[in-house]
């Protein structure tokens, strides 16, 4: 009778043990489950709904892309006529307030020119030796260098270009304007843009009569930014004309679309 309690209570005890293993599983596992917002739950009735901003702001910066491109017979010659322009034209734009910083180097490229020249060829015999094929002849060589300046005084602009114009530059790009904190922007109208598509939620789930409960999922559109227009410039400035270039600064907008889906109850 003894024997029978004892055995009965060493598997009462076991059976315990067991229990408390179990329990401390489950525990961890749905500790480990809960460690996001919604995590382990998965909803049943959502709404989704969209947002759209768009910020506009004048610009602060253009850009001004030039290259020089020079010919001849060896390529120090060549490098040297480039280098020669290169900083008459940097000499310019730096009177004009451009500091080192904003003056980049975007390229710089050498490479050889060559002419095809057909074989010369006269035979009067009655057996000629066949014709010498033509061949690829070194005529000299071709440098460029590509350069970009950015102008942070807007009101310059139009003084820089010219100045370019009368250094020599005769292949300009820009200038192109735009904002020089553009994510700053970008940032501004992504969060109107979700407090439109939570306002539009709110109203939604007040005519169905449920409540928002959580974010289930967040996308974002495309920022589209629409830039100002620019001019392009290519050739010589007049330098007979006393007035400056007119170069029409405009705005950017930058255009901010989210969609937001809510658990409802």
């Amino acid at each position: 009778m003894e024997d029978n309690k004892k055995t009965f209570y060493q598997a009462l005890t076991v059976l315990a043990l067991m229990s408390v293993v179990f329990v401390g599983a489950m525990t961890v596992s749905e500790i480990k489950g809960y460690r996001f917002i919604g995590g382990g739950v998965e909803a049943t009735n959502m709404i989704s709904v969209s947002g759209e901003s768009e910020v506009t702001a004048s610009p602060d910066i253009a850009v001004i892309s030039f290259s020089i491109r020079e010919e001849a017979k060896k390529v120090a010659d060549a490098q040297n006529k480039v280098d020669i322009k290169t900083k008459a034209a940097l000499a310019a734009v730096r009177k004009l307030g451009i500091a080192d910083k904003d003056i980049k180097t975007e390229n710089y490229s050498s490479y050889p020119k060559y002419e095809w020249q057909e074989a010369t060829y006269s035979c009067m015999a009655i057996n000629c030796p066949p014709p010498q094929p033509g061949r690829q002849v070194l005529i000299g060589y071709e440098v460029s260098q590509t350069v970009t300046v950015t102008v942070r005084n807007l009101d310059t602009t139009s003084a820089i270009v010219e100045a370019l114009g009368t250094a020599g530059v005769t292949d300009m790009q820009g200038p192109n304007f735009s904002i020089d904190k553009e994510d700053d922007l970008k940032a501004v109208a992504r969060k109107q843009a979700i407090e439109k598509a939570r306002a539009k939620a709110e109203v939604l789930a007040g005519d169905l009569g449920v409540s928002l409960i959580r974010v289930v999922s967040f996308s974002e559109g495309e920022n589209y930014p629409i830039y100002a227009r620019t001019m392009m410039s290519s050739g010589k400035a007049d330098v007979s004309t006393p007035s400056l270039p007119e170069i029409p600064q405009g705005e950017q907008k930058i255009t901010s679309r989210v969609t937001v889906t809510y658990e409802i109850r």
